[in-house]
């Protein structure tokens, strides 16, 4: 920890003058000049920036030398107005696609004089000319999207606002097809890691500026994790000459409590945010039974942006993130007097420089050092853990510096960058069986488990007039507390140290956009792999139709997970094996080949469709398991994956006050054994290729709003359906008849009018065999 906190000293006093500060991280920067007919500026013009389909709009006036300026922009289509009393409106559409300052030069005619207008006709200026699909997500539509897992309104916004994003338990999402192949930039800071509240703290919604989310070919920019990508822009204090906040207090069933507090202040060359939010709910996790059981948790989060301009060619950035979930593991009724618990603490600290080399280039430079550490509690009493008690210690330190050249030069718009990051891995675990018949040494004839708390030799089970269980783990018994075990402990480090170097090119001739770029990944961890991955794509606009055609290929490096990776991949003695694991094999980066085929279609200025089609093939594909019946997963990979599916987004811009949007998707995982990485206990499967639980038939979520006037009162509808996931834990009717009497009320089980109950399951059913929450083959 003190070599951290001398890594952040030394940061700041390389990248920071005087004074804690922030950059612009991803953001643009609109700057212009509004003038007359004979050339002489005009002051006290005003400006306003405009997306139609984000909604996001800012205004500004021209200062003494006529001249605008909008920091922190989103990267996206905008339409400029500037009007001044005696002199017709100014406008035009404004592409920003980089980091470098987009001039504007805005030439006014006198009022009453022929004007030419320079903007798109048609539905020209809803559609963006560029080779990925993705879609923009603005302060104006996350303040107003609902939250339906606590602590996880980001991943919320994310799966409603995203097609072909299918939403998971506890906050989890897969996007794509993939379990947590995502990749988060916040203000130009890269984070591959997990943000469910079960592994880390999320940031919060109202610190969030604006969402670029792409699922399409991703540029050589981004790697690690690029089933998605988000690149996330926070909010800021710049430029506002008046403080404003904001105070929201929710209440919720389940005792839900929310409060939320926001404030920004600032002036042309400084600026603050800070964002603080509290929430606790008695249904915190996703539960196993319809009523919450034992699921009391609370969320706390704190968000503070710094920007400081020293020069009109220097900014600097500070972001400040401290975090923290706590919660019960929700019980079954099974478990009634069980008491586990978890909690979350997560530290983020983001210092950054821009220097404005000329106005066409920019250098950007981002460090950060973020901390997730989980502490898993078990029950008091070990013995009211069932079928295991296990306690967790695990903490993940992340820190690195990513450093980019940006240059904008007629037709070319250049990127090239570097990134080195070190990941420091130290994971404490324990566990031991508290349930006699979960590995019984020993059966009946009628093959029920028996407790025989003093028998730990399958070779003494005849003795007893019993036989012995073909389905032993060996391994398990010293560690099975019943019988007068030990626990099992398990204490590893690791350094996880990744480099990349990369370059792109958007190129744009006429209404073609062409991407090209390489990216280079060194990884270096618990294995190694070095790989070169070319990213191609192109996009072209037919003007008379307003249409975008586009298509792209894209090779990528996915890194594993981090979160439990030394527990997966520890092998020896002193690993895993004696748990019962056929084999362990540390995880290896996997390779993907992605190709994308889409089109934008603009209907007038009404309607917007966006349509893209993937088809992913990925060695080492990755997935996680679940350490033997217990609440503690792992990373693990299978030797190939197909993935391909289809995603469509609708959406419309602001119609007087109305606005909406509908996403769909279809997505088939496929997935090929045997399982090659991490700890193996199903090896080899009964199938060499099956589908997945990130297998989507159909997802789909619509978004219906009303707001007038802008700053008004709003209402909004949101319907949100899931065709459902793969489950693999019932595979069968005998499967079924197996599960306690909960188990099988959980799933919707019935015979004829027979239902189980807690203590009285279904044992065997000769007709009217039904189960109504699952499809069983």
């Amino acid at each position: 920890m003190k070599s951290l906190l001398l890594w952040v000293i030394l940061s700041f006093v390389c990248l920071t003058p005087s004074a804690f500060s922030q950059s612009l991280g991803n953001a643009g920067t609109i700057e212009g000049t509004a003038t007359d007919p004979s050339g002489a500026v005009i002051a006290g013009a005003a400006v306003d920036i405009k997306n139609a389909i984000t909604g996001y709009k800012r205004n500004a006036t021209t200062d003494a030398n006529g001249t605008f300026r909008f920091t922190n922009v989103p990267l996206n289509s905008y339409h400029l107005d500037v009007t001044a009393v005696g002199f017709n409106p100014f406008q035009q559409d404004v592409a920003v696609r980089s980091a470098v300052t987009t001039p504007v030069k805005a030439a006014l005619t006198l009022a009453g004089s022929a004007t030419e207008v320079t903007v798109e006709s048609g539905g020209a200026d809803l559609i963006e000319n560029v080779p990925y699909a993705h879609n923009d997500v603005d302060q104006a539509q996350l303040s107003k999207l609902p939250s339906r897992s606590p602590g996880s309104g980001l991943s919320d916004a994310i799966t409603y606002s995203t097609p072909g994003v299918v939403a998971d338990s506890n906050g989890f999402f897969h996007p794509l097809g993939d379990h947590a192949q995502t990749s988060f930039s916040i203000d130009g800071q890269p984070v591959n890691d997990q943000q469910s509240k079960a592994f880390s703290t999320q940031l919060p919604l109202d610190a969030i500026q604006s969402m670029e989310l792409i699922t399409g070919t991703p540029s050589a920019e981004y790697g690690d994790k690029t089933s998605l990508v988000v690149s996330a822009i926070t909010r800021s204090g710049l430029g506002l000459n008046k403080p404003t906040g904001s105070f929201q207090a929710d209440y919720g069933s389940f005792g839900t409590v929310s409060e939320e507090a926001t404030l920004g202040f600032g002036s042309a060359r400084f600026g603050n945010f800070i964002a603080v939010n509290a929430l606790r709910s008695g249904r915190f996790l996703d539960t196993p039974e319809f009523w919450p059981n034992h699921a009391i948790g609370n969320n706390g989060t704190i968000f503070d942006r710094a920007d400081l301009q020293p020069t009109s060619k220097d900014a600097l950035h500070l972001n400040i993130f401290v975090a923290r979930n706590w919660f019960q593991i929700p019980n079954t009724y099974d478990q009634p007097n069980q008491d586990q618990r978890q909690k979350v603490d997560t530290f983020n600290i983001a210092p950054g420089y821009q220097r404005t080399m000329s106005p066409s280039t920019l250098l950007t430079v981002n460090s950060f050092v973020r901390q997730d550490n989980v502490h898993y509690y078990p029950s008091r009493d070990p013995f009211n853990d069932t079928p295991a008690t296990i306690s967790q210690d695990r903490r993940l330190t992340n820190y690195g510096l990513k450093s980019d050249l940006s240059h904008v030069r007629g037709r070319q718009n250049i990127k090239f960058g570097a990134q080195i990051m070190q990941t420091r891995l130290k994971e404490s675990f324990a566990t031991g069986l508290t349930d006699p018949t979960f590995n019984a040494v020993c059966l009946d004839n009628t093959g029920n488990a028996q407790a025989l708390p003093s028998v730990t030799n399958p070779a003494l089970c005849a003795s007893r007039g019993f036989v012995k269980n073909p389905d032993l783990s060996p391994g398990l018994v010293p560690y099975d507390l019943t019988r007068s075990g030990r626990l099992f402990n398990f204490n590893a480090r690791g350094n996880i140290n990744q480099f990349a170097a990369y370059i792109q090119d958007a190129i744009t001739l006429g209404g073609l956009t062409l991407n090209l770029g390489l990216r280079l990944d060194r990884y270096n961890g618990l294995s190694e792999d070095t790989s070169a991955q070319p990213r191609i794509g192109l996009s072209y606009l037919f003007k008379p139709t307003g249409t975008v055609f586009r298509g792209g290929f894209s090779r990528t490096m996915e890194s594993p997970y981090n979160e439990n990776l030394l527990l997966s991949s520890s092998t020896g003695t002193n690993g895993l094996a004696t748990l019962g694991a056929l084999n362990q094999k540390p995880l290896a980066p996997g390779h993907r080949n992605q190709f994308n085929a889409g089109l934008q279609q603009a209907f007038d200025k009404t309607l917007l469709v966006d349509v893209d089609y993937f088809w992913k093939f990925t060695d080492n594909a990755y997935d996680f398991d679940v350490l033997l019946n217990t609440p503690v997963t792992f990373p693990i990979s299978w030797r190939k994956s197909k993935i391909d599916g289809v995603s469509l987004r609708v959406s419309t811009p602001e119609i007087h006050g109305f606005q909406a949007y509908s996403t769909m998707g279809h997505t088939r995982a496929r997935f090929f054994g045997p399982e090659n990485g991490g700890l193996i206990f199903n090896s080899p499967v009964r199938n060499s290729v099956f589908r997945i639980d990130h297998d989507q038939a159909f997802q789909q979520t619509t978004n219906l709003r009303y707001q007038r006037p802008h700053h008004g009162p709003w209402t909004a509808f949101t319907w949100r359906y899931d065709s459902g996931v793969v489950a693999g834990a019932v595979t069968d009717q005998e499967t079924a008849l197996g599960l306690t009497g909960a188990e099988q009320a959980a799933i919707g089980l019935s015979c004829g009018a027979l239902k189980p109950a807690v203590g009285s399951p279904i044992t065997a059913c000769n007709s009217g065999f039904e189960v109504s929450r699952l499809v069983i083959p």
